[in-house]
């Protein structure tokens, strides 16, 4: 019998830990026999590509070096052994408090690759491919094949496992029709994609340029258009001041809210934290499970999760801050379950127990901090963006707002149930948006390096609700907002400042879009369904596929993107455990191989 192949596609971040998990499976559950282990992936292992250490020092991780670990702990749930490891700030000495530059995290994903790889023990053989995965093929029950681009012969594998993190998208029928527009009036136009990759120099100095997206994109391209082109900051940290160096473009930015992402929150959550799950646990999502009928995630879960979010604000606001409440806690708390969901007494419920508004909670607020938002004109909209910026940053660093971190942990928690709801309910659309506004917003000193932009005139803001328009006649882009009725600003570059949906279906990966063609199934959001328990991919048929398993954003069993805080239960953790588990034991028991090699196509 020939050694057994395991083939893994992609070995950035979610790849690295994949093997991390394999390494400390393998005695358990395989002993000494022999594996061929294929790493396949045209970037650097570890970092992959949105971690290489070749790009900008400029671009920072949006985490803490004290909240980024890729090593698992005792809050992790997971069947395979503990393997403690250091955070990215212990890894390297730093200050814990510090956003450190993306090169920083890559070589720290780079070592933690080199010490799974050196876990290892002698039966593995591991080979490393600097190359493309063009697609997978092979029959059900057999050997799969794997394509690379730069070999006429495949890859044979028992086992594929695709960890292939952030990929590039086919347009869309609107970005095709845009191109075409700034195609024939020689404008510039920039699809979504992974900033650090776009060619930005058709954008010239001086120039507007209209920014349709207020994310971390757009925070990305803000850097790389102003310091990335010589500009620098004076004064202080709290209060800088912008100096350009006359090579920016003008960023009008805009969106469907209309105002940057939430500041990262400056301070820890300290004291009694909400004991999390409460009411959006494993007994709801199984009642949810127990549907007959498909899920409406607005209508169906939307209620308990804005339920359990709430409940975590009041705790921590009772709590915390007594003074700012009336009653108990107890008594409030057992009025909030009994309430219900959405229930019509919990509005009195709050007014009478919370006396200030902006103590309460309020997802509709949240989602669209400007609506119904009127100004006289341009000028106008950048006083009062500016001000709504600077009372976000000093909110989100003052302690005495502390149910907002309990709403974090509680987002946290929510994300790590809905992944139990795999396909049947699409998290990809109005909740990952929400909760990235929430809770993945940009560093503190970003959001005041922006405002040091607007009040420089390097970045104006055109407002909530943009809509862009292709103008034939005048062969210009234009942009509005009803915050400044009748207002409308022309350039001749259009930037959309977003990452592309990862999709199966509208991905730029022939290796996907192959397992597509080939019978995959996928949600009608257009992610790759698999099976939340060990992430083996579903088949149109009905059954998951023995052979195959996909991990990762592009997949039903997305774990809410970024990095694990330490001893907070790790979901891509244990969803890499479980994964690598499953793929041992089935090389173990099922993977019944001939020894001749698998036949060319």
């Amino acid at each position: 019998m020939s050694a057994a192949s395991l083939v893994i596609v992609g070995a950035g971040p979610r790849g690295t830990g994949f093997l991390e998990r394999l390494a400390a499976a393998l005695p358990e559950l395989y002993g000494d026999r022999p594996l061929d282990l294929h790493l396949v992936d045209p970037y650097p292992p570890g970092p992959g590509r949105i971690w290489r250490t070749a790009q900008s020092p400029l671009l920072w991780m949006n985490s803490l070096a004290e909240d980024v670990t890729v090593f698992t702990d005792d809050t992790v749930r997971l069947e395979g052994p503990v393997r403690p490891g250091p955070t990215l700030a212990e890894w390297s000495g730093t200050d814990g408090r510090r956003f450190v530059p993306r090169p920083e995290q890559g070589a720290y994903l780079r070592w933690a690759y080199e010490r799974a790889r050196d876990a290892l023990p002698a039966t593995v053989t591991l080979h490393e491919h600097r190359t493309t995965a063009l697609r997978v093929d092979g029959p059900r029950e057999g050997r799969q094949r794997v394509w690379l681009a730069d070999r006429a012969t495949p890859l044979p594998a028992d086992l594929v496992v695709l960890t292939l993190g952030h990929l590039d998208a086919e347009p869309d029928a609107e970005q095709r029709e845009l191109a075409g527009f700034a195609a024939r009036h020689g404008l510039v136009h920039v699809p979504p994609g992974h900033t650090a990759d776009l060619d930005l120099s058709a954008l010239r100095a001086g120039e507007p340029v209209l920014v349709r997206g207020f994310g971390l994109a757009f925070v990305d391209l803000m850097v790389l258009l102003t310091e990335g082109r010589g500009g620098r900051y004076e004064g202080t940290e709290e209060a800088p001041v912008y100096v350009p160096s006359g090579n920016e473009p003008v960023l009008y930015v805009g969106s469907r809210r209309g105002v940057p992402y939430h500041s990262k929150l400056g301070y820890a959550l300290d004291g009694e934290r909400p004991p999390l799950p409460r009411f959006f646990g494993p007994d709801r999502v199984d009642a949810l499970l127990g549907r007959d009928r498909p899920l409406d995630f607005r209508r169906d879960v939307w209620p308990h999760v804005s339920h359990e979010l709430g409940w975590a604000h009041y705790h921590r606001l009772f709590t915390a801050h007594p003074e700012r409440t009336t009653g108990t806690w107890g008594a409030f708390a057992a009025a909030w379950a009994a309430a219900g969901p959405g229930g019509p007494g919990l509005g009195g419920l709050v007014a009478a127990a919370v006396p200030d508004p902006a103590d309460r909670f309020d997802p509709d607020a949240l989602d669209r901090p400007l609506d119904g938002l009127r100004v006289p004109d341009a000028d106008a909209l950048q006083g009062a963006l500016r001000a709504h910026v600077t009372a976000d940053l000093r909110r989100r660093h003052d302690p005495a707002h502390s149910p907002d971190a309990a709403v974090f942990a509680a987002a946290l928690s929510v994300y790590g149930q809905l992944v139990r709801l795999g396909e049947r309910i699409d998290t990809d659309g109005w909740w990952h948006g929400f909760f990235s506004f929430l809770a993945s917003g940009p560093p503190g000193p970003r959001l005041r390096r922006l405002l040091a932009l607007s009040e420089a005139g390097t970045v104006r803001f055109l407002g909530p609700r943009l809509t862009v328009e292709a103008d034939e006649r005048h062969g210009v882009f234009r942009a509005s907002s009803p915050a400044v009725p009748g207002a409308v600003t022309e350039a001749r570059a259009l930037v959309e400042a977003r990452l592309p949906a990862p999709t199966v279906t509208g991905t730029a990966s022939p290796l996907l879009r192959g397992l597509y063609e080939d019978g995959a199934r996928a949600t009608p959001g257009g992610l790759l369904a698999v099976d939340p328990s060990d992430g083996r991919i579903a088949q149109r048929d009905g059954r998951p596929h023995p052979r195959r398993i996909a991990l990762g954003p592009h997949t039903t069993a997305r774990a809410g993107g970024g990095f694990t805080r330490p001893g907070t239960g790790g979901l891509a953790l244990a969803q890499n455990d479980a994964a690598a588990r499953a793929a041992l034991a089935f090389l173990r028991d099922g993977a019944r191989r001939p020894a001749a090699a698998a036949p060319a196509a």
